[in-house]
């Protein structure tokens, strides 16, 4: 029995040795951990129980029949994340590259199906030279079977990736199926085709990091959520993270004990919008004044900035927050601004997370640009996302709430619960502006018609009372009293049931 025992702690400590020493020693040269490495930092201590440590390609083709490597390229398991169970994979570089066998993707699947079983997240580590190129078809074969994977857990249980070294080809698109993405900077990248092929192809020149890395996709592309400076920042803020989403799409969100009352006041509320409705304020001072402790995990910070996302909890509970934010652009909508808070707020209402919005939005933004990009398309989803969503929604207009960008984010006529005003806010086709000189556009020759015409547009509409006479805003509510409002009505509306007409699915406009 012990000569059986010894037997099996030597196959362990062969798979636990990865590629072998100078592999792992080359891995650490770059600045990243091994794959057993993140796993710890990731996991809480003792609790990651692996499985599938003795699995081996099946390959024999070009040499490959002496090269075997038990645990093929991948560490799977499951593990706990503050005590909350969790479904890993993490992908070794030191053995073949973390490239992709169908044995490899044999055992991603077999993880994410039991997470989809039991209703637990799924966390992917991605660090991957891509297809093994000996095995051909059967590798593009195990890609497509952890794609299909991606399609059936999405809205079933959250899934994270972390993109901690190369991710190229037919890698991406599962990533780019998961929930959200974060990223390594100058030690990750991510691309459909490499620099090498777009110069062949186009003749432009670019770097790894220029075409795909943590930068760009954070900034530009928006296809990352984070882009955190190593991997340890990287594995601890998706601590932080795990901490504010559901298990599953049945489970409900996370509740954890706070010591801020639900109806603190936030006196410098009062004197947050400025007196001058062309200046600007940051809308995330609001957020953190209204979330419990002010603590606030925004996503894509530096993509979209004109919008604001993220994760915040209030009693104890996780809660979506989507604001506009004035100091960019004014808070308008556009594009990009759409397509990021549209893709939140659906995450939101399929794990039956409570959205809180904030709204301070002159409108979309014009220009030639916006308008052969599809902003219609593109500002539609954010209308469908909304108007789809069925969980609690809370909105609170803190200035502008100007055209079709009043309807979009949030309003009662989209089946917002609560619709509160602050006492600053304006709601109205337009400012007051741009609409006298429309109305009035025999009087643009005289000034003072023009100043009289404006000052009583903005009697009349610079104010939220017009809406609220309307019953399309329920409460003018005091800001400092915010926090107080949106608890009280979260706790009212955690029973709320609201259902969608029958469909297979729906066509939100891609």
């Amino acid at each position: 029995m012990i000569e059986i025992l010894a037997k099996l702690e030597a196959k362990r400590a062969e798979a636990r040795a990865g590629g072998g020493p100078r592999r792992v020693e080359a891995q650490h040269a770059k600045g990243r951990l091994t794959a057993r490495e993140r796993l710890e930092i990731l996991l809480d201590e003792d609790s990651f129980e692996e499985l599938d440590m003795y699995v081996e390609h099946n390959a024999s083709d070009f040499g490959m029949a002496e090269q075997r490597i038990p645990g093929d390229g991948v560490v799977t398991g499951s593990g706990t994340i503050n005590g909350r169970l969790v479904f890993v994979f993490s992908q070794d570089f030191t053995v073949f590259g973390g490239s992709l066998s169908e044995r490899h993707a044999g055992k991603i699947c077999k993880i994410m199906d039991t997470a989809m079983r039991v209703g637990a997240p799924v966390i992917g580590l991605n660090d991957s030279g891509g297809a093994r190129i000996q095995e051909g078809v059967a590798s593009l074969g195990g890609y497509a079977e952890v794609f299909q994977r991606n399609v059936l857990a999405s809205g079933v249980v959250p899934q994270i990736s972390l993109v901690m070294g190369p991710c190229a080809g037919g890698a991406v698109y599962s990533p780019a199926m998961t929930d959200f993405i974060f990223m390594v900077k100058h030690s990750s990248y991510m691309f459909v085709t490499g620099p090498d092929v777009v110069k062949t192809v186009t003749g432009e020149k670019v770097s790894q990091e220029d075409l795909g890395g943590a930068g760009t996709h954070s900034t530009r592309s928006g296809v990352a959520d984070m882009a955190l400076e190593n991997d340890v920042e990287a594995l601890l803020a998706t601590r932080d993270f795990f901490d504010f989403l559901p298990a599953s799409n049945r489970s409900g969100v996370p509740e954890r004990p706070t010591l801020d009352p639900a109806d603190r006041l936030e006196p410098s509320l009062d004197t947050l919008v400025p007196a001058a409705s062309n200046q600007p304020y940051d809308m995330r001072e609001l957020i953190v004044k209204v979330a419990d402790e002010g603590d606030f995990f925004e996503l894509q910070p530096n993509h979209a900035a004109n919008i604001v996302i993220g994760f915040g909890r209030i009693e104890g509970r996780t809660v979506g927050f989507v604001a506009n934010q004035p100091t960019v652009l004014a808070g308008v909508l556009d594009i990009n601004a759409s397509k990021k808070a549209a893709r939140f707020v659906r995450f939101c209402d399929a794990f039956e997370i409570p959205i809180v919005t904030f709204v301070d939005v002159p409108g979309f933004l014009p220009g030639v640009a916006q308008e052969h990009n599809g902003i219609i398309k593109h500002g539609a989803k954010l209308l469908f996302a909304y108007g789809e969503a069925t969980v609690p929604k809370i909105t609170v207009i803190t200035r502008k709430a100007y055209g079709g960008a009043y309807d979009v984010m949030a309003s009662k006529h989209l089946r917002g619960d609560l619709n509160y005003a602050w006492p600053t806010a304006e709601i109205a086709v337009m400012g007051a502006k741009g609409a006298v000189e429309i109305i009035f556009r025999k009087d643009a020759g005289d000034p003072e018609k023009i100043a009289e015409r404006t000052r009583e547009y903005e009697e009349r509409f610079a104010n939220p009372f017009v809406a609220a006479s309307m019953g399309f805003i329920d409460e003018v509510i005091m800001p400092h009293s915010t926090r107080r409002r949106i608890a009280l009505g979260l706790r009212k509306l955690r029973g709320k049931r609201l259902e969608n007409p029958w469909k297979k699915h729906d066509n939100i406009p891609l």
